[in-house]
């Protein structure tokens, strides 16, 4: 069992950042994938950036590459989402997900176990 905590969500304006923080807790952290997804009101949850059990791989969805960047810290047990000139259709709760082995995927099914989700808000 891996138990997820989310932090630093809230509210900013159009071109601002916020730094997403993620902390696990239970089995080996270093066993897990991890993911970032979010879901705005009235949509599906949708995959934003996930990381490889080492962070070597990196994969982002088309519309935050380049503004997003996604980390990890094994000796920390934890997963950042640095995001950076945020728009107004970046607004939605954001979750952080964890996938057992060390491939990592893209949709909400690929994952095991989440967090209970952090929103985010940018206001224009």
């Amino acid at each position: 069992q891996v138990q997820l905590v989310e932090s630093g969500g809230g509210l900013v304006q159009a071109g601002g950042s916020l730094r997403l923080s993620c902390a696990a807790s239970g089995r080996t952290f270093s066993s897990y994938a991890m993911g970032w997804f979010r879901q705005a009101p009235g949509k599906e949850r949708e995959f934003v950036a996930a990381i490889s059990w080492n962070g070597g791989r990196l994969y982002y969805v088309d519309s935050v590459k380049g503004r997003f960047t996604i980390s990890r810290d094994n000796a920390k047990n934890t997963v950042d989402l640095q995001m950076h000139s945020l728009k107004p259709e970046d607004t939605a709760v954001y979750f952080c997900a964890a996938r057992f082995g060390t491939v990592t995927g893209t949709y909400p099914t690929n994952y095991d176990y989440w967090g209970q989700g952090t929103q985010v808000t940018v206001s224009s």
